[in-house]
Parts: C-alpha cells; sequence; structure tokens
C-alpha cells in the first residue's frame, strides 16, 4: 500500500513557527470542514471507520499518535509525530487512531461537510464496498 504524506515547511525565527497551509498547494482538495481530537485517553482507539467519497488530512499538530490504514487488501501504520507531516487519507481507507501522546492534538482537515451516510462503521461493510467497488 502505498501511504501519501506531505511534508510542511515551517517559518519561524526566535519569536516561534508557524506553518500556513493553503487548498490545492498543501493538499489536493478544497478543505470543507476542520475538526481537532484532543485530551485522548491513555489506551482508547478511534476512527474504525471508512468514508465513501470523504478525503482528508491528518496533522498532529501537538505530541504523536499513530495511525492504523487498512485499503481491504493491504495494511500500514503511520506515526504522526511532528507539526510538519500530513497525512493523505483518500476515500475508501478503513483507518484507526492509537497510540496518542497525552498532549496530542490530532487536526483533520476534511474535503467534506460533515455526513453520516458517508460513513461505513462496520469492518465486513467496508470489505463488502470495496469488493463490490472492484467488481468482485
Amino acid at each position: 500500500m502505498e501511504v501519501k504524506t506531505f511534508t510542511y515547511t515551517p517559518h519561524g525565527d526566535d519569536r516561534g513557527q508557524l506553518i500556513a497551509l493553503e487548498e490545492f498547494r498543501d493538499f489536493p482538495f478544497a478543505v470543507k470542514r476542520v475538526y481537532y481530537i484532543y485530551d485522548t485517553l491513555a489506551g482508547v482507539v478511534r476512527g474504525h471507520h471508512a468514508h465513501k467519497s470523504l478525503k482528508q488530512i491528518l496533522i498532529c499538530v501537538h505530541g504523536s499518535c499513530s495511525i492504523h490504514l487498512d485499503d481491504g487488501h493491504e495494511t500500514a501504520e503511520v506515526l504522526l509525530d511532528e507539526p510538519t507531516k500530513g497525512l493523505y487519507i483518500e476515500n475508501d481507507m478503513w483507518r484507526e487512531m492509537y497510540d496518542f501522546s497525552p498532549d496530542a492534538v490530532l487536526m483533520v482537515l476534511a474535503s467534506e461537510l460533515y455526513d453520516e451516510s458517508d460513513y461505513i462503521r462496520d469492518y465486513d461493510e467496508f470489505k463488502a464496498f470495496v469488493a463490490s467497488k472492484e467488481g468482485k
């Protein structure tokens, strides 16, 4: 499985650092929603779903967390531990976020507004969805 990441250039000086993100320049879609996850308790796993059409960029802007990706055939694990690294997750990808550091803040840039009908929350349904798209 090919994991797609972006590296963002910090701009800073003795006052601190700044990273600016622009749609279609720093990620391949228009942002329609931004949310962030924080204060995640030890041992908690978030996600457990896929999307039919939504695309996302995940950036751990503080602390660290790990992401488990599954395209229905292969899996990959990605550590997000720098605010300069963005993980691009396309649609049709099962994701689970875990191993959050106590200070982790995971920001998500989403290509669509929230739509519950876009979620696939059952892994077996996800596998069937992937197979149907492949004509199996």
